[in-house]
């Protein structure tokens, strides 16, 4: 078989993805051109390499074993490449990362402050829900993910890297604006806008809710924290949000942080990799840079607390 280097990463791309059109977007090609490619990989293998059950591509016995291949010659080129880099002594190429959404609010500080030092990287970021970037995690899409609840789950390797702060947030004309020790039963009684389902920020906040033998129904449930922020900002409610998400509102004075009694609350952010993964060169430099000094890049602006946005 003459195989291409093309080939064998559209065809492990469509098994990986058990779709034509993923596999296609992920490549930035055309599913036409996928799908010419994938037949003639069959044609030199001279038997069937996938199969379609339903609406989902799966690999035959002989699929299974090019896909084996595939992954084998593609891991062994990746580490060539990181190799010679490393003999050159350059910190350079393509950085493949995904986020949960949140993490739009501090990522891209962290990575335009590692471009600056080495513009040679390409990145590629991705932001997603938790259960997508459990599902690219799982799937060792990424060189690796951000995120702020980690699964339990022996076959991953974490690392904290920056304070996530949790605070209740309210429009600063608010009729709990500026008030003291507020109870979080207080607050809940007021029209609570809560995260989806399986998101980190609303298992944080249930397990606290929990904890104090409440419970609440929210009011709304958005799927991401600029939504919430922007139905705070339209008086719709109060939310629990990052509050390296409400810098610019808190300081315009647009958001007040509630003084609620247990809160802002402190988590991590994570990078997640799966175990015995090798990184890259750049992907290990990066994880480096923001473990060591991601901390600094928000040292000058800090998330403002709830005594700052009371002016206190």
């Amino acid at each position: 078989m003459h195989l291409t280097i093309q080939q064998l990463k559209l065809f492990e791309s469509v098994v990986r993805n058990r779709s034509f059109t993923r596999a296609a977007e992920e490549m930035h090609l055309t599913q036409p051109a996928v799908s010419i490619q994938v037949k003639r990989l069959e044609e030199q293998a001279g038997v069937p390499l996938l199969e379609q059950v339903g609406k989902r591509i799966f690999a035959t016995a002989a699929g299974q074993a090019v896909y084996a291949t595939a992954i084998e010659v593609l891991q062994r080129l990746e580490a060539l490449d990181q190799c010679i880099d490393a003999f050159k002594g350059r910190i350079e190429g393509p950085l493949q990362l995904a986020v949960v959404t949140t993490g739009k609010y501090f990522m891209p500080h962290l990575l335009g402050q590692f471009l600056q030092l080495h513009p040679g990287v390409e990145p590629h970021l991705k932001f997603t829900n938790r259960a997508r970037v459990m599902e690219r995690l799982t799937n060792n899409e990424d060189d690796f993910v951000v995120m702020g609840q980690v699964p339990d789950d022996h076959r991953l390797v974490s690392r904290p890297f920056l304070e996530n702060i949790l605070g209740f947030v309210a429009p600063a004309s608010h009729p709990l604006a500026g008030r003291t020790g507020l109870s979080l039963e207080e607050v809940l009684r007021e029209r609570f806008i809560a995260r989806e389902p399986g998101s980190g920020t609303r298992r944080v906040v249930d397990g606290i809710i929990e904890e104090k033998g409440l419970s609440v129904t929210p009011y709304m449930e958005l799927g991401s924290s600029e939504a919430i922020k922007q139905a705070v900002l339209a008086g719709i409610g109060v939310a629990v949000l990052s509050l390296h998400s409400i810098r610019l509102e808190a300081a315009t004075g647009r958001l007040t942080v509630l003084d609620v009694e247990g809160f802002p609350v402190t988590r991590r952010w994570f990078a997640v990799h799966l175990k015995g993964k090798q990184l890259s060169l750049v992907a290990q430099s990066f994880l480096d840079f923001i473990l060591e000094e991601g901390h600094k890049v928000f040292d000058a602006e800090k998330p403002v607390s709830g005594d700052q946005a009371k002016g206190e």
